[in-house]
């Protein structure tokens, strides 16, 4: 279906063939702009191919969500918009937590079960990829390295990573706030070590009682819990060269947007990092983009799959900041779509910024399932399906729709079946995971990590050779050697030195952002 193609004016045949409810479900559908095919009205049982249901391209950064129970289909859903999104110039970000979707930038493979659905919802099929990059954190797993200086991560953020509470939290921030304003860089974890260190010796305790002091109790908390963080294997995900968000925001040589997959599969073990990374991606973006207001298309729809995890023991500052980011991002023209499997898992203001809502088949097998499915009904707008029942007995690749028509009005509740991926549904293989990485123009860019002089390197630099501070431990030392390190950074000379001098230094203070976060290449 093309863009200008709609539903049929009240008189012509395809229309006449619809009942009179579908037909005015299928009316608030019929956009004259641009917009994606969902797929078809399904009524009375019936999937109707000429009722398609669509969402205007104009409106995917007023955000979005896509829920639903496991094995309901939200995948192949990212998929289908995505693909659908890239043929019209904009770049997507998706995140790929179980390594479904790598398989976007291969056509699909035709077959009966493909031929069937685009049957039953008008569409014509055609096999059909999307350029692509594929991301890791830290370089675990296939892709190009993802990694974030702990300076421009943020205080709010760290402190979830490591399972801060809101006094560690506030004791965290100060550590920045100290780094930033004497110019002591803050690359990667053991930069954050050496001056968390510092800060609680004799010497360096005064500097910071001007910005509000630092316990030596919480900064034990914080220094053991980088420890443990450490030792699981993280330190990978901090340091240089840092991600550059704005990669995400780029077009192939054919004006197709580039899908940017961040492959998740080995840390998905980790799901607070995860969760937390792409917040962090997310922040950076929003700091750095410019204001554009409406504009006809995004400039990048961001899918943030898995995302209750982002708000699972947040802070009250966190999510504030969460909400913030959502809000006042749409107007530098970036979509956000939050993938999970009800709508409670999004706290409720951030649910009230999704203008636009795929909702999938929920399980109502406990009393607990039924309270979900309750408050998931009192979300949608009136409508005329009894939506307690519709919600559990959607098939796979079926969904009941609402979005932002074309005016911004919501449109009606329609229950849909939903077109096929054109692209690949299922994983690329490994080895052709590995040359697509290799391919890259990004690759040389990111792959190999570099440890430049920064904080920990300064402090070191002035201590005699012999009595240098060990670096941080790796994940294959013990967390024991913690506590020597800590006892040779603080009673080292380079702090006596530091002590004496720090306060008179003009260091820039960074300026940061929403969750803390900063930016100094731009």
């Amino acid at each position: 279906m093309s863009d200008s193609e709609s539903v049929p004016p009240v008189g012509t045949p395809r229309a006449a063939a619809l009942p009179d409810p579908a037909r005015r479900i299928a009316s608030g559908y019929a956009f004259t702009g641009p917009a994606l095919d969902l797929g078809a009205l399904l009524w009375d049982g019936r999937c109707l191919p000429g009722a398609p249901v669509r969402v205007p391209l104009s409106v995917l950064n007023r955000h979005g969500l896509v829920a639903g129970a496991t094995g309901t289909g939200k995948t192949k859903t990212l998929q289908l918009i995505a693909e659908q999104l890239s043929a019209r110039g904009v770049p997507v970000f998706l995140a790929d937590v179980k390594g479904d979707l790598s398989g976007i930038a291969r056509p699909g493979q035709d077959g009966d079960r493909v031929r069937r659905r685009a049957g039953e919802v008008g569409q014509e099929w055609t096999p059909a990829g999307c350029p692509a990059e594929f991301y890791a954190l830290g370089g675990l797993g296939h892709g190009i390295p993802v990694r974030a200086a702990v300076t421009s991560f943020g205080p709010l953020l760290l402190a979830k990573v490591l399972g801060l509470n809101r006094t560690q939290e506030q004791s965290l921030a100060l550590i920045f706030h100290y780094a930033d304003t004497k110019g002591l860089e803050l690359v990667d974890l053991k930069d954050l070590r050496a001056v968390t260190a510092f800060l609680t010796s004799d010497e360096g305790r005064a500097e910071l009682r001007s910005v509000g002091g630092l316990s030596s109790a919480t900064a034990g908390v914080i220094l053991r819990s980088l420890t443990a963080f450490e030792a699981q294997g993280m330190a990978d995900f901090f340091g240089e060269p840092e991600f550059d968000t704005a990669d995400l925001l780029r077009t192939a040589p054919d004006g197709r947007g580039i899908v940017s997959v961040l492959e998740l599969p080995a840390v998905q073990d980790k799901p607070l990092l995860f969760s937390t990374f792409l917040m962090w991606l997310l922040a950076d973006l929003f700091h750095d983009l410019p204001e554009v207001g409406d504009v006809d298309r995004p400039k990048l729809v961001f899918f943030f799959d898995e995302a209750h995890l982002l708000f699972d023991d947040a802070s009250k500052a966190f999510l504030e900041s969460v909400t913030r980011t959502v809000r006042l991002i749409r107007s530098k023209g970036v979509g956000v779509f939050f993938v999970t499997q009800t709508p409670k898992d999004v706290p409720g203001d951030v649910l009230a910024q999704l203008g636009n809502r795929i909702q999938h088949a929920l399980r109502a097998f406990t009393p607990d399932d039924h309270k979900a499915l309750r408050a998931t009904v009192r979300t949608f707008p009136e409508s005329a399906y009894d939506l307690e029942e519709l919600l559990t007995g959607l098939g796979t690749g079926e969904a009941v729709v609402t979005v932002l028509g074309e005016t911004g009005a919501p449109t009606p509740v329609a229950a849909t079946r939903l077109r096929a991926p054109q692209s690949l549904m299922g994983p690329v293989d490994t080895a052709g995971l590995d040359e697509a990485v290799r391919r890259s123009p990004l690759h040389g860019r990111y792959a190999q990590a570099v440890d430049r002089e920064s904080a920990y390197e300064r402090l070191s630099a002035a201590r005699p050779p012999e009595t240098a501070p060990a670096p941080a431990p790796t994940a294959r030392q013990r967390p024991m050697e913690e506590p020597s390190l800590v006892e040779q950074v603080v009673n080292s000379g380079v702090f006596r030195s530091l002590a004496r001098s720090v306060g008179t230094q003009l260091g820039r203070e960074i300026t940061r952002s929403l969750f803390g976060t900063a930016r100094r290449r731009r």
